[in-house]
Formats: C-alpha cells, structure tokens, sequence
C-alpha cells in the first residue's frame, strides 16, 4: 500500500518510472555504507529520468544544457519526494545528489558517490548493467539517469530484472572516444573524465600550474585563451559534459 502510494506520487511528477530497493540489499563495493549517511535508511526510492535529444547534438552546448536541465529537474523530484514521504507518509527523508555535491577528495580521485544510483537502481528492478557499465532500462535502455532518496519506511526491494538487455555489440567500447571502456567490467574514469569534462578539475590544476611560471604578458595571454574562458565558465556553472557517446552509441531501447 505504502509503496503504490509514493509510486503515483512519483509518476505525477513526471518521471518515467520508479522502483524501491531495501537498504539491506544495497550493494556497493566503493561507496560508503548507508547507514553512515542516513543511520534510520531502511529503503531507497529510486526514480527513472529519459535522457532527451539534446544526446545526440553536434553542438556540446546545446547538449550539455540538455543534461544540465535534467539535474535542475532531478533535483527538484527529489525535494518534492523527500518532502512527500515526511509529509504524507509520517516518514523521514533524505535525498541523495544526482552527481555534485560529492565528496572530492584525492583519496578517491574525487570520483565515489555516497550513493551509488546504478547500484541502487539495479537493486529496485530499474534495469541491468550493460557492457558499457551504465545501467540499462527494460524499456528506456541507455538513456536514462537515476534520483533516488532514502527514507525509513521499511519497504521490500521490487523483483530484479533478468532478461539479459545488452546485446554485447560493443559499440559503447568502439566509439568511445576516450578508451574508458577497453577493460570490460571497468570504466577508467580518468581517461573518461579527460574528455566528458575536459575543463574540470585537472584542467584548473594544469592552468594554474602552467601559468605561474609564466611571465606577466604571458599570463595576460593565457587570460585571453578559450581554455581560460571554457574554465570560466565552468567554475560558475558547475560540471559540464561534453561527451556522451556511450549513451548514443547504445542501441537498446527507445
């Protein structure tokens, strides 16, 4: 009952499909257990987001604002959720980030989630790991990105799925322009981050570093540098992507 109540809920917002998957079952070899991030967490709420157009536009632009506009909504489907279940279900709630805020240390090359939405997703039936290590959907394959919150309503994990959904065509590996994808079972983030965010973090520590043995009309040109200005950019609008060929290049789903 309890879950068919926050499953409208969940739809009503607009997502294209939500699962539930029990603290207990969650698994994740890297992230930190979740009782060090919710101590009370006795079940997920993980809701399915499409992945619109904006994938597959020549223009990075145009399709890192597609992405952008997706967080901003995943975002707001989480508070609404959060909110929900504390106000309607008598529960307390937290909402897990879609990506940042998350924990940058140099320890971990800044790339563990607290939360690990593929894991969860796979554990509340949304879908399979691919060959590309993304998370297929039965019905929306690929393309698809994850919000989830944790709450303390004690609820079971829904039915996992066990059709084998990807096709091993290895396309994901072929055209991934990075060579992230070579060892199967592994993403190199590191190779994959070079290229889908290429004015992050290592490009700031590279600037930087580069810049201060320059001279001052030196400095004054690297200012001038599209680098500079991508960088920029993309201090005031947080993470930018700039590849997702691992997500068009899939031909499962819709």
């Amino acid at each position: 009952m309890m879950k068919q109540k926050i499953r409208e809920f969940a739809m009503g917002l607009g997502v294209d499909d939500v699962g539930f998957a029990a603290a207990a079952d969650y698994k994740s070899s890297r992230s930190p257990k979740i009782e060090t991030l919710f101590p009370e967490a006795k079940s997920i709420v993980v809701m399915a987001i499409k992945e619109m157009s904006h994938t597959e536009s020549p223009n990075p632009q145009i399709a890192m604002n597609g992405r952008l506009d997706i967080m901003e909504f995943g975002r707001g489907i989480n508070y609404r959720m959060a909110r929900f279940i504390e106000k309607e279900c008598g529960a307390r709630a937290m909402s897990i980030p879609l990506s940042y805020p998350m924990n940058l240390d140099p320890a971990t090359g800044g790339v563990i989630a607290d939360l690990s939405l593929r894991h969860a997703a796979v554990v509340a039936g949304l879908g399979e790991f691919g060959r590309h290590n993304l998370v297929i959907h039965p019905r929306l394959g690929t393309r698809v990105l994850f919000a989830a919150v944790l709450c303390n309503l004690d609820m079971p994990s829904d039915p996992p799925v066990k059709e084998n959904l990807c096709t091993q065509c290895n396309a994901c590996v072929e055209n991934c322009p990075a060579g992230a994808l070579n060892n199967e079972g592994q993403t190199d983030v590191m190779k994959c981050l070079k290229v889908s965010q290429p004015y992050g973090l290592g490009k700031n520590i590279k600037f930087w570093a580069k810049w201060a043995g320059k001279t001052p009309e030196e400095q004054q040109k690297m200012f001038m540098s599209k680098d500079f200005w991508m960088m920029y950019q993309a201090n005031f609008i947080g993470f930018q992507y700039f590849c997702f060929k691992c997500y068009t290049s899939c031909p499962v789903g819709e």
